[in-house]
């Protein structure tokens, strides 16, 4: 299957950002591609630098404008599109929730962001509830979305470090690991801490393949985006990627451009893996209870 992942620089402007990643997604598909992924919140700015109530405003329902847009890119161009939006699932509940749109424009699934970050530039406990599962219909949070082109297992962003989530997405049968997301460094770091988070990035991702024996597919943000209260920001660090079942990059971004990444994935390779390497059949189901405390006193 020929994938993509979109690396996108944004602005202020909502409708400029959207457009853009319809022409690029465009491309994508001008390239061959079946599947195609947006980073996280490709919207708007991210905005969660921030605590602000009157960024609510820019949440939306779903169904709702964005996915009757890009529900529609899909059906002309006969892909499937997974996208990234702030939800307004009622009057004070918001999710950052993730969207798949099958070929025909419909509406394959949704994910709720389940893991939700609380850190300097990232106050994302403020807009976001953590996620219950797709439309309420009693599947676990991590169940993937199921498609025309494979059983995707969902992530957004700070999921991307829990190794519990990965897992039971691949335990529920996910054909690929998706992870929409909008990562940077703190320009007041020196050059080797940026280096070290971003390596730590990457190496967890490619571990999660590793570790179920699925591709993984990773959508970042790049580009710098100011606080809207500070001379401080966000410089978000690209390096969006495609890698295999066993962690083998298969296409990688650079740090600071745009960028289109298109190429073959081999959906029969991970069961060529899981057999040599079947860590599935080897798990110790039964010793693992203490895994649901928070903490083993």
């Amino acid at each position: 299957m020929r994938v993509a992942v979109i690396q996108q620089k944004n602005s202020a402007d909502l409708a400029a950002n959207l457009d853009h990643s319809l022409t690029l997604i465009r491309e994508a598909a001008r390239l061959g591609a079946n599947l195609v992924m947006l980073q996280e919140l490709h919207r708007s700015l991210y905005f969660c630098q921030t605590e602000d109530t009157d960024v609510f405003d820019l949440a939306e329902p779903i169904p709702g404008p964005s996915t009757e847009r890009l529900g529609a890119l899909a059906r002309e161009l006969d892909i499937v599109i997974v996208a990234s939006l702030f939800e307004k699932r009622a009057a004070g509940l918001y999710h950052n929730t993730a969207v798949v749109l099958e070929k025909d424009g419909s509406l394959a699934g949704i994910y709720r962001k389940m893991h939700i970050p609380d850190d300097p530039g990232f106050y994302e406990k403020f807009y976001f509830t953590p996620g219950d599962g797709q439309f309420n219909d009693g599947r676990s949070g991590f169940s993937p979305i199921e498609t025309s082109v494979g059983k995707l297992g969902l992530l957004v962003c700070w999921d991307q470090w829990y190794p519990e989530a990965a897992r039971l997405m691949a335990l529920a049968g996910a054909d690929l690991l998706l992870y929409p997301t909008a990562i940077g460094w703190d320009p007041n770091d020196d050059a080797d801490e940026q280096q070290r988070q971003c390596d730590a990035w990457i190496t967890i991702q490619r571990a999660h393949g590793v570790a179920n024996g699925l591709p993984v597919l990773v959508a970042n943000r790049t580009g710098f985006e100011q606080s809207p209260v500070d001379d401080s920001g966000i410089r978000f660090w690209g390096n969006s990627f495609v890698c295999g079942p066993q962690g083998e990059f298969l296409a990688r971004a650079g740090s600071d451009d745009e960028a289109v990444l298109v190429v073959d994935v081999d959906m029969q390779r991970s069961e060529s893996v899981r057999r040599i390497w079947p860590y599935l059949r080897d798990r110790r189901v039964d010793a693992y209870g203490d895994l649901t405390k928070r903490y083993r006193d």
